[in-house]
């Protein structure tokens, strides 16, 4: 056995002469074994609801974007995007579906607001599971002549709208053609007026005033030609794999980039990159918290060490006179105050995953309020434990190592 870990153990394990030595390395262990337990089970339930905010979002947002890079609208028939259209669509891996999407003015009954409309095709049921989160009536966007709309539902509960009511949904938006008149400007006001057939549950923040109506009524509304839209989003099929969706999106941005063209891909990350950045910002700030503690707490090996040094002076006296060089001795005494360290941050560790494990079988931990969800949600990332050993490990070390630079001045005393 090497000299300095014969050292650290016997005094790791020995009793020394002023008991409070003794108490100080024990509650600094278990300070620090606590902190690590808090770090892991916070950190988890965070990943917890990423995740599930994760899935929010990639459930209701498409694969691929395509928007324009000035201005609102794009043209389909546009050589670039039917090129983009052919190599998205030709193996049938991926759908294509052009969107309207605009804020508008809007009435029901003697409640006005402002509402975010989106024009989708027919077929946009078959692309997105929205049927899922129909809560009343049917998602329906045309019967016969009639057009109609589906209203998510805390903008349904402002309008006091049911769908069982004969009351029209009117929505009014500004010409695009014509000046506005300050005598009758509500003659220059393009007007559309439609059926509520269905009522959606919104998961997104953004989405809380949304109507979905037909592509055909949003393009009367907006003045949009027939081959116009917003933007195209792009679904991949069921099934396939993310290398291959990481191939098309790459193939796509340097097509676009090749033929210079005026518009955007953005993947999911992208068009919710505020969202996932303000995780991923939190999760950083969590840590910092937790881990200033811990750094904190460490201070007790700190002033446990540096007590022990005293006690010892003795002791590095007789090292010295054996052969032992002042760097040998400090690595002993450091390598002492690592391992209360790491005594008492795997038990910690140890004890937090058992807890997270507890609570993603059984749900030990329910969520108060009406949520989702019905337990707090724990997902344990390999990463961050690595991390957090690794955090502890380092301060640890560094505490462990400071007060072991006044044994050369207790030398010298000598």
């Amino acid at each position: 056995m090497r000299f300095p870990t014969f050292i650290a153990r016997r005094y790791l394990f020995s009793k020394k002469r002023h008991n409070v030595i003794n108490i100080v390395s024990v509650v600094s262990a278990c300070a620090i074994g606590l902190g690590t337990l808090a770090l892991i089970v916070i950190l988890s339930v965070y990943n917890g609801f990423d995740s599930i905010i994760s899935e929010m979002y990639e459930n209701s947002s498409p694969d691929f974007v395509i928007v324009p890079k000035a201005g609102k609208s794009l043209d389909t028939e546009d050589s670039t995007i039917v090129k983009i259209h052919k190599a998205a669509s030709g193996k049938g891996e991926f759908t294509w579906c052009p969107v309207i999407e605009d804020n508008a003015y809007i009435q029901y009954d003697m409640v006005q607001t402002i509402a975010h409309i989106k024009g989708v095709p027919d077929e946009y049921t078959t692309i997105r599971k929205v049927t899922d989160n129909i809560i009343e009536g049917a998602f329906e966007l045309q019967f016969g002549d009639f057009k109609k709309a589906i209203v998510a539902e805390s903008l349904a509960a402002e309008l006091r709208l049911k769908t069982t009511f004969s009351t029209p949904l009117e929505i009014f938006y500004p010409s695009r053609t014509e000046d506005i008149s300050l005598l009758t400007p509500w003659e220059n006001l393009m007007n559309i007026r439609m059926r509520p057939s269905g009522v959606i549950s919104t998961l997104q923040g953004d989405e809380t005033d949304l109507i979905y109506i037909g592509l055909d009524a949003a393009r009367e509304l907006f003045q949009y030609e027939r081959s116009e839209c917003n933007k195209i989003e792009i679904f991949a099929a069921e099934g396939t794999v993310s290398k291959r969706i990481a191939e098309s999106e790459k193939f796509i941005k340097k097509l676009l980039k090749s033929e210079n063209a005026d518009y955007i891909l953005k993947n999911r990350y992208e068009q919710n990159e505020a969202v996932y950045k303000m995780m991923r910002t939190e999760k950083i700030a969590v840590y910092l918290i937790l881990f200033f503690v811990i750094i904190i707490v460490s201070v007790n090996i700190f002033a446990s060490l540096s007590m022990l040094i005293l006690e010892k002076k003795s002791d590095i006296k007789t090292y010295k006179t054996i052969g032992a060089d002042t760097p040998l001795i400090r690595s002993a005494f450091t390598l002492h105050g690592w391992i209360t360290c790491i005594a008492g941050a795997l038990p910690g560790l140890v004890i937090g995953l058992i807890l997270c494990g507890l609570q993603i079988k059984f749900g030990l931990i329910r969520m108060a309020g009406n949520f989702i969800i019905d337990y707090y949600p724990v997902a344990i990332k390999l990463s961050d434990v690595f991390v957090i050993i690794a955090g502890v490990a380092v301060i640890g070390f560094i505490m462990s190592y400071i007060p072991t630079r006044t044994i050369k001045y207790l030398n010298n005393e000598e």
